[in-house]
């Protein structure tokens, strides 16, 4: 099914053997050359051989963090509790959500060829044991969250809101990336938070940087499925724009970097003139990385789309090097 997950062309089985694997997992991954038996349908559900979406889970995260200590003109070592803590709740968060999908998108899964080798469609984790999975991963998240300040606890707690809607979103709306979205960038609120105890401006334009940038990204991701998604009947933004993606993706790449800029802007304004300078190269390098990815994008590519999804968590480390070097300067 269309998600943010890693995963090879839609239509190649050749990863699934015997012992488990699933076709829209990499080769050699960890979790099957390494993990112990009784532990691996578990953590496929949690997509721990596939982390590209625990980097593009923990990154807006980075990004928010890093303009709150531009705007406050402080770090601490509490910053890099937050750092640590953001990542692991990422990879727990991320698994638990995944979960979550697998669980409700299990009938979908099993009627689709890239899909249907997952754990539950194809026995190797019953739906109880996933829930029991997917609730312990959701504590063990929770007993980080609640180390952040309380208006980031706050923010941890809600964003189990987008996270539950997220799997049904295909089903009612063209849009299920948008929802994604909201999700997967809810870290920028919350990472800012947990250095300022406060919401405002700009963790909340980042956060709408961040859902253009998913919608970049997740239709790329989501054209691997056009296909079967049509025969059963799911929706998405790759189906929707069809032959004018491109012209889509443009559309999301500029509002993006615009969004992402006036961030920048109204968190360091008040920096020195070279700082802003500086910190503003970010998303200006972001970017010409995105404008990278929509110059090789060919729809009907699949391993293509595959390696320009990927490729985004590259994309989301530029502009960590430009805020560190404004924070010094």
């Amino acid at each position: 099914m269309t998600e943010s997950a890693e995963g090879p062309d839609k239509n190649d089985d050749t990863n699934a053997d015997k012992n488990g694997s699933v076709a829209d997992a990499p080769p050699d991954n960890w979790v099957d050359r390494f993990a112990p038996v009784a532990t691996r349908g578990y953590l496929r559900l949690s997509r721990a051989d596939r982390p590209i979406g625990t980097w593009l889970l923990y990154l807006p995260c980075l990004w928010g963090l890093s303009l709150a200590m531009l705007a406050t003109d402080s770090a601490s070592t509490r910053d890099l509790w937050t750092i640590v803590g953001c990542g692991i709740g990422a990879f727990l968060m991320r698994g638990a959500g995944c979960t979550w999908n697998d669980i409700t998108d299990r009938d979908f899964d099993g009627a689709v060829a890239r899909t249907r080798s997952r754990p539950i469609p194809s026995g190797q984790v019953t739906v109880r044991g996933a829930l029991i999975w997917m609730i312990a991963q959701s504590l063990l998240a929770f007993v980080i969250l609640i180390t952040f300040t309380p208006t980031a606890i706050a923010l941890g707690v809600l964003a189990l809101l987008p996270v539950a809607v997220y799997p049904f979103a295909k089903r009612f709306t063209w849009w299920p990336q948008v929802f994604l979205g909201l999700a997967f960038n809810w870290g920028a609120l919350l990472a800012w938070a947990a250095h300022t105890d406060s919401i405002g401006p700009v963790p909340l334009v980042l956060y709408a940087a961040g859902i253009a940038w998913t919608l970049f990204y997740d239709t790329i991701y989501a054209h691997q499925d056009a296909e079967d998604d049509a025969l059963i009947g799911i929706k998405s933004t790759a189906r929707l724009f069809g032959d004018q993606s491109r012209k889509w993706l443009r559309l999301f790449l500029t509002v993006t970097i615009i969004l992402f800029g006036l961030a920048v802007v109204l968190a360091a304004h008040d920096r020195s003139a070279l700082s802003l300078v500086i910190a503003i190269g970010g998303p200006w390098a972001l970017g010409w990385h995105l404008t990278w990815q929509l110059s090789r994008f060919d729809a009907n590519d699949n391993a293509g789309l595959l390696r320009l999804f990927r490729s985004n968590r590259n994309a989301g480390l530029i502009p960590l090097p430009f805020f560190a070097v404004a924070l010094l300067v």
